[in-house]
């Protein structure tokens, strides 16, 4: 937890505790605000260090976009696109950053098995079904970063 969180959480905690002395109400108030922000920096430090990896293919299905989403940089990248027979191997990509890689001929469906690691070594692995007649499993409810290690797979 940095410095600041700390002093942050240990001003509210006294301005509670000075608080019931004062007066029960506006201490329970000041102890709701102070659960609030103990969580609130529980779920920054959860949601640090976490690349988000996600496939697409573009350009009338003839070519496949990869993505780093997350808030952190994915190392060793491994992605084998099925039944292609293609196996790509990438050093890194950054926040934001795309890789694009050009099929010889359009693909109507592919099965794309990604593998990657972050700054802390941690392995991630991610399957994506991708079809150009417009199927999808895009998930309307998963969040924009994974927080408490959201739908990991373990392998």
């Amino acid at each position: 937890m940095e410095r600041n969180h700390k002093i942050l959480l240990g001003a509210v905690l006294a301005i509670t505790i000075i608080l019931f002395f004062v007066n029960i109400y506006a201490a329970g108030t000041a102890a709701i605000i102070f659960i609030a922000l103990v969580m609130s920096v529980w779920i920054m430090q959860d949601s640090q260090l976490h690349p988000e990896i996600v496939a697409t293919l573009r350009n009338e299905a003839k070519s496949l976009e990869l993505r780093n989403q997350g808030n952190a940089t994915a190392y060793a990248l491994h992605v084998v696109i099925i039944p292609h027979d293609v196996e790509l191997d990438i050093p890194m990509l950054g926040e934001e950053e795309r890789y694009v890689y050009t099929f010889d001929k359009m693909v109507d469906e592919a099965k794309v098995v990604v593998s990657f690691t972050n700054e802390k070594k941690q392995q991630y692995k991610k399957t994506f079904l991708l079809s150009a007649l417009g199927k999808s499993e895009d998930d309307l409810l998963k969040p924009m970063f994974p927080l408490f290690k959201w739908k990991k797979e373990d392998d």
